[in-house]
């Protein structure tokens, strides 16, 4: 496998992606964008980023921020700023896909994009804002801040992976993100797991010791399941 971080400008700013190939890379592979956590684009994302290039994908984890911020207060301004911002959140968002669809090893006609917690906001955000993308995948994402109505299309088929206990997806942010997505007539799924929080992908989460959030091995390694089944139905073959 090869990975490499992978510098790129918004708006005369730098920002640093990571770019992970498989081993033997030879013809058109299906590239998948990776959305980091609210935190900024850390070991998380980068391991998923080599998860995926070890199954055969090109894999590109995206920078939103530009930085990785140095604690829960930093990142919740971070975040704050980019979701009241959605021109810029997409903005920003178009310019790591720009990134993956520039890889001479990607399949540009087999792209799809995964996010965790703020990253799963920002890909269910791109299912509606860009077009090309096969499919999405959000893991725990946050959905307490969902509109009543979006009028935007669904361009592309979308999954969500929430915890039953997830406390930033509580039971009617998910009634309210069916209701958008059946508005919508979307080819959508949403997969909940009993016993796990937010951030339940994540091995350090346990870290922040608050309640609700917890690394939960079965719901990962589940998840990644039916994420791979959706990218097989979407994809094709790596």
């Amino acid at each position: 496998m090869k990975t490499a971080d992978m510098p790129y400008a918004v708006d005369g700013r730098t920002y640093t992606g990571y770019l992970a190939l498989p081993d033997g890379t030879t013809g058109k592979r299906p590239g998948i964008l990776v959305c980091h956590q609210g935190n900024g684009l850390g070991e998380h994302a980068k391991e998923r980023a080599r998860m995926l290039a070890s199954e055969g994908y090109v894999a590109f984890a995206l920078d939103m921020y530009g930085a990785v911020a140095k604690n829960m207060q930093e990142a919740m301004a971070w975040i704050q700023a980019l979701v009241g911002n959605p021109a810029e959140l997409r903005k920003r968002a178009a310019a790591g896909l720009d990134v993956l669809k520039s890889e001479p090893a990607v399949d540009t006609n087999r792209l799809a994009a995964i996010g965790y917690c703020f990253g799963g906001g920002v890909v269910l955000e791109m299912a509606r804002a860009m077009a090309g993308l096969s499919c999405v995948c959000a893991f725990h994402p946050g959905l307490t801040g969902q509109p009543e109505s979006d009028e935007r299309k669904v361009l592309c088929k979308v999954m969500v992976c929430a915890g039953v206990d997830d406390p930033l997806i509580p039971p009617e942010a998910r009634e309210r993100f069916i209701s958008l997505m059946k508005a919508a007539g979307a080819d959508w799924q949403l997969i909940t797991y009993g016993g796990a929080g937010h951030s339940f992908t994540d091995r350090s989460v346990d870290d922040l010791k608050m309640a609700g959030f917890a690394y939960n091995a079965l719901a990962d390694k589940r998840s990644w399941v039916h994420m791979r089944a959706l990218f097989d139905e979407s994809l094709g073959a790596p």
